[in-house]
């Protein structure tokens, strides 16, 4: 059973999963691959104690607060994915990787791992927000790759403070 609930963001409404333990989705209004790996068994449950905890981390960050701890959270994917995945968090908030660093940092843990691939996975990234891969942009500095969309891709690396001044929009054809 998957438990679901909506949280209003200003970026839209946001749906958010839960196993009843941990968070397995938060997706945007409209995202590409939006509910991606959810059971067809589900039932809102506003009132669980994760998605208030998820409520809380969110507020803060939109509010740019110190963060609480966040809540317990469960994507769902490859053991590929879930390498990437784990990556993601370790980028710090205001700052921005490539898909080519990543893939370099996955090789050099022993994880075949190409610039593509990676971004195959970031793209697939159920938590969306939480685990921050909107700060993954294109080798040469292209807001490219987000689900949600590049404007809220830009939104949120703003909001957070990112120097953006060297990075700009994807061009047609543009390689990760």
């Amino acid at each position: 059973m998957t438990y679901l609930t909506k949280l209003a963001s200003p970026l839209g409404s946001l749906t958010l999963a839960s196993s009843g333990e941990a968070v397995t989705g938060v997706w945007l209004e409209g995202q590409k691959y939006f509910a991606a790996g959810l059971e067809a068994e589900t039932e809102e449950r506003p009132d669980l104690p994760v998605f208030h905890q998820t409520a809380v981390w969110l507020e803060a960050y939109f509010a740019k607060k110190p963060l609480p701890p966040l809540p317990p959270l469960s994507p769902q994917g490859s053991a590929f994915r879930q390498a990437v995945w784990k990556l993601l968090p370790e980028i710090p908030c205001g700052k921005t990787s490539t898909y080519g660093a990543l893939a370099e940092k996955l090789k050099a843990a022993g994880v075949p791992a190409s610039p593509q691939a990676v971004g195959g996975a970031v793209g697939h990234n159920p938590i969306s927000i939480l685990i921050p891969c909107h700060r993954v942009v294109g080798t040469n500095g292209s807001l490219t790759g987000y689900a949600g969309g590049v404007e809220k891709k830009r939104f949120l690396l703003e909001l957070e403070g990112a120097d953006l001044s060297r990075l700009h929009p994807p061009k047609k054809g543009t390689a990760l």
